[in-house]
């Protein structure tokens, strides 16, 4: 891996890591539920960019797929715990 691309993975990381903390602090401090459903989402995309990031400055490809399982699961929560704001349940009978 040439500098410029390890400089790149570095900067990339500590700019998802500033995301992160800025998505936290939503998490913890959304005066509604649906600000902190969208931390939450906000959240795992970030974690997944820097599995991706981590993957690509180590260059191995178990990070694509541990990101590839992050998103899948990510998803499904955050459509589940929406679909629950707004109909109160998430299995319909």
């Amino acid at each position: 891996m040439n500098a410029i691309l390890a400089w790149a993975v570095h900067f990339a990381l500590a700019c998802f890591a500033i995301a992160m903390l800025c998505a936290l602090i939503r998490l913890l401090r959304g005066p509604a539920a649906q600000d902190r459903i969208l931390a939450l989402d906000t959240l795992y995309i970030n974690g997944m960019l820097t599995i991706l990031m981590l993957g690509i400055g180590l260059g191995s490809a178990v990070y694509f797929d541990i990101a590839l399982l992050i998103a899948l699961f990510g998803f499904v929560a955050s459509t589940a715990m929406s679909k629950f704001l707004l109909r109160g349940e998430v299995i319909e009978p």
